[in-house]
């Protein structure tokens, strides 16, 4: 019974410090953030930090996985319930919000991190592109949009977020980029890969 209550206090000390170093990440920068500053922000002894992360990229590598569980779960709930690639791009867009800050800096630090770090997030990447194309090819076939190359579809989707996210100062102050812009750019996208007015949620 002991161990089962430290074993649990554990889990959510962990689950604690990931959700502070995500919003450490995103208000300070991936690079520029220190342990300590975790540490801090959590109201826990810095030693704390080390027993559930060995090293700093262990615990970015868990808050990147952590951001791609919660999109990549949500977005095969959908796909099971046989939405549309609208909705499920939707959807996308609200687990990216959820996460903003942390992930903004994370596509504009990657190629400053160390490798493993950069593969945990290839790897999120590519889940949540199999999700979407696997949508998208549904209503190729349906003939609701035009027929693309499925890396090309997801690429220039992600590209037009991406765009947005690192050049948020050119379109608005101190507000959530995706919150403010988000369904502009989906109904933008669904416009150009849908077939004449087929998507009425582009209406």
């Amino acid at each position: 019974m002991v161990d089962t209550k430290r074993q649990k206090q554990k889990q959510l000390t962990r689950k604690h410090l990931i959700e502070i170093a995500i919003k450490q990440f995103g208000e300070t920068g991936i690079t520029m953030t220190r342990t300590t500053d975790i540490a801090k922000a959590a109201n826990v002894a810095h030693g704390t930090i080390f027993v559930h992360f060995p090293k700093q990229e262990d615990l970015l590598i868990a808050v990147i996985e952590e951001f791609g569980d919660r999109i990549v779960k949500r977005l095969q709930e959908l796909i099971d319930s046989n939405r549309s690639l609208f909705e499920v791009l939707e959807a996308h867009i609200a687990g990216l919000a959820e996460f903003e800050p942390f992930y903004t800096r994370l596509i504009i630090e990657r190629r400053l991190l160390p490798a493993n770090v950069r593969d945990t997030y290839i790897m999120i990447q590519s889940a949540i592109s199999i999700h979407i194309a696997e949508t998208a090819e549904k209503e190729i076939k349906q003939g609701v949009i035009r027929e693309f190359p499925i890396h090309l579809l997801f690429n220039t989707w992600i590209g037009l977020i991406h765009y947005y996210l690192t050049n948020g100062d050119l379109f608005c102050c101190s507000d959530s980029i995706l919150k403010k812009h988000g369904h502009e750019l989906l109904r933008h996208f669904i416009k150009l890969i849908s077939i004449e007015q087929k998507y009425k949620e582009a209406d």
